[in-house]
């Protein structure tokens, strides 16, 4: 694939680029209701996109052709087969590099930019602050679709980006292992949950999604505040692997993606998350802050 791609490109650079040959863009938005109480719900938002999307994109349904059917979880990665049929059939394949949005806070963008890596792809960035951005900088929207031509996408699976249930248990008394719990603290103290159980999972410390962008833009904060960040949260020293996690293992790829801004391109990413491990009585839970 040649060079490897930035991990985000702005909108200015996104402009300048688009239509350029060998360059995919991709919406891979899902929209998400989080009830006061009950169990959030999901949808694709394949309607919205049809609306209004950057010229010349193409859709990623997170919900379907990028998650395992067999799963009893929303979006569980699907296996290298699947992934890779899907992502061809965009037109995303050796040679080609992606930019990839969504409608929303960018984590949805940044859970297909986790999910190519994940199977051996690293031309891909996340357009910082997705298409509010984008079309707060007057930049054109379209209803217009677009046929891509098919790809053939190679899988090289990277084991070691992603996280089971199991390996999290034995990971438990791992010195060298940092669980990184990314949701906002009420919900990680236990205070408040849309989970089967309220907590967090035992040893693992709260650094919330929220912190990493700027609240008026939407866009990411520099490089130096999240170098700044990240090192007062111990997650740069080379001796351990932080894992993230978050409820379903959207928003714990946007932590993931901004490490890699730093410098960690290893950061593993807990793909069952709450949903899965609060789901089994049987799995630890704690609640109140975790001393470090």
């Amino acid at each position: 694939m040649g060079q490897q791609f930035p991990d985000t490109v702005s909108v200015d650079w996104l402009r300048e680029h688009l239509g350029d040959p060998g360059t995919v863009v991709v919406d891979s938005s899902t929209h998400l209701a989080l009830p006061k109480d009950g169990p959030y719900t999901v949808e694709p938002g394949r309607s919205t996109f049809d609306a209004e999307h950057v010229p010349g994109a193409v859709f990623a349904d997170l919900l379907t052709d990028f998650a395992d059917p067999e799963s009893t979880a929303a979006w569980t990665a699907p296996d290298s087969d699947r992934f890779a049929a899907a992502a061809g059939a965009l037109g995303i394949g050796d040679g080609v590099r992606v930019v990839v949005y969504d409608q929303h806070d960018g984590y949805w963008a940044t859970r297909f930019w986790w999910q190519l890596r994940l199977e051996g792809f690293d031309d891909v960035a996340v357009l910082d602050g997705g298409l509010p951005a984008w079309k707060a900088a007057g930049a054109p929207v379209t209803d217009v679709a677009s046929t891509p031509a098919p790809a053939t996408f190679t899988s090289r699976r990277r084991d070691d980006l992603i996280r089971s249930t199991q390996q999290i248990v034995d990971a438990l008394d791992d010195a060298k292992t940092i669980l990184v719990n990314v949701l906002d603290p009420a919900t990680y103290r236990g205070e408040t949950s849309t989970y089967a159980r309220p907590g967090h999972i035992p040893g693992s410390i709260n650094l919330p999604v929220a912190q990493i962008r700027d609240p008026e833009t939407g866009t990411l904060r520099p490089v130096e505040e999240l170098r700044a960040l990240f090192e007062a949260a111990g997650l740069l020293d080379p001796g351990i692997t932080p894992v993230t996690y978050c409820g379903g293992g959207i928003a714990a790829t946007g932590i993931a993606h901004a490490l890699a801004l730093v410098g960690r391109d290893d950061v593993a990413v807990y793909d069952g998350s709450l949903t899965e491990w609060t789901g089994d009585a049987s799995l630890p839970l704690v609640t109140g802050d975790t001393p470090r």
